[in-house]
């Protein structure tokens, strides 16, 4: 490969890297359990493929800006799941969110000499955008306690090697992730609060990713753009939003941003020129989708029903649940294996694909993800599987 070109400034594809693993588990006489990637198995709702096919007969060019209907279910979505109140003016539809978050930091104008911050343990898209970009991506949680006041701050425990000599003014972009993908953690209001207080004084933008704010098991997450948060001011502040999990789109590519109105008003704008559209009939789709809830809550329900298999499966078979509070994932770990050691464990001796941690960041190197996307009778296999005594 050409060391020139965009191409080799992005590692190896994440997934490419599990590739043996999976290969294992599909040996298990009885099929692999795959819960590594998280992807929806369950049918795309009626509700959301009538309207996909009413609006199928779609031959001109659709609105980057997206349907009016189409802002509108999203901005009446958001005021009653979130408590959130936006302008339908300041919604704009994306091609689902991973190519959002991948390009970024390019619609930022962040570059060389930027630097954005991401989760510690975090989805590796947030620094491919990064990479895109030229800029540099610092995985830490250090900003939401102890965000250094200025370039000559010294850097104190837990903030990134290096931070003090990049300076905090050249911080530009700032994820946040709650419900976080893969630990299920959730930040509080106070947490995320922090968050943009100490951007807002470096004059970062801040962008959180809440494609699993739905799925609260043990607590109730809180987007960033809720009164508790950000008050009255959405200044600097997007929220991204999905559908692939909430109503089983993740084919469709459907998912939204919305928060500051210029920020939301500059991005439609490059989107516009760069061709940047979510087709017609998707938008038809996702209206839909939108404006009912009753798929949403069965969809969650299945979801809940999977937890509670696998987690009490893993638990009884001597293993440890941690964070896991929200969103799609459980985050496993084992006393006597590393994430690697443990996904291979799985994956040879029972036929089940997770995904070691270790793929999210260093930090995650004693724990595996397990993803509750797999169907009901795959899910129970799994547990009874791991019920079963271990060879060898």
């Amino acid at each position: 490969m050409n060391p020139n070109t965009l191409a080799a400034r992005l590692p190896v594809f994440t997934w490419d890297r599990i590739a043996p693993l999976r290969e294992k588990a599909g040996l298990h006489p009885n099929g692999p359990v795959d819960l590594s990637m998280g992807t929806p198995v369950d049918p795309v709702p009626d509700v959301i493929r009538g309207a996909l096919a009413a609006a199928s007969d779609a031959p001109g060019y659709p609105a980057t800006w997206g349907t009016v209907e189409l802002r509108t279910a999203a901005a009446g979505w958001l005021a009653r799941a979130q408590g959130v109140s936006v302008s339908p003016d300041d919604v704009l539809p994306v091609i689902g969110t991973k190519e959002f978050i991948a390009w970024l930091p390019v619609m930022l104008g962040l570059g060389p000499g930027d630097v954005m911050v991401h989760p510690a343990l975090a989805y590796p898209t947030y620094d491919i955008g990064a990479r895109l970009a030229g800029a540099t991506a610092v995985a830490s949680d250090w900003p939401l306690a102890d965000w250094p006041s200025g370039a000559g701050s010294p850097a104190g425990a837990g903030s990134p090697a290096g931070a003090a000599d990049r300076g905090a003014g050249r911080v530009k972009l700032v994820w946040v992730n709650s419900p976080s993908n893969p630990t299920g953690r959730v930040l509080s209001a106070g947490q995320l609060r922090t968050v943009v207080e100490r951007a807002a004084e470096h004059g970062a933008v801040v962008a959180s990713d809440e494609c699993y704010i739905t799925l609260g098991w043990e607590t109730t997450p809180v987007s960033v753009l809720h009164p508790e948060v950000c008050g009255a001011s959405r200044a600097g502040v997007l929220a991204v939003h999905s559908l692939s999990k909430r109503s089983n789109l993740a084919g469709y590519r459907a998912g939204f941003v919305t928060g500051d109105p210029a920020l939301v008003a500059d991005l439609l704008a490059i989107r516009k020129q760069a061709g940047m559209i979510m087709p017609g009939p998707v938008q038809g789709a996702m209206t839909a989708a939108l404006e009912d809830e009753s798929h949403a809550v069965a969809q969650r329900e299945r979801y809940r029903r999977r937890r509670s298999v696998l987690r009490d499966a893993f638990v009884s078979a001597g293993w440890r649940i941690d964070h896991s509070e929200a969103g799609l994932y459980l985050w496993v770990t084992h006393p006597a294996h590393d994430c690697w050691s443990a996904a291979e464990l799985l994956a040879d001796q029972y036929g089940i694909l997770v995904t070691p941690g270790e793929l999210y960041g260093s930090a995650g190197s004693r724990h595996v993800r397990a993803a509750l996307t797999a169907t009901d009778e795959r899910v129970a296999a799994a547990a009874g599987r791991l019920a079963e005594p271990r060879s060898g």
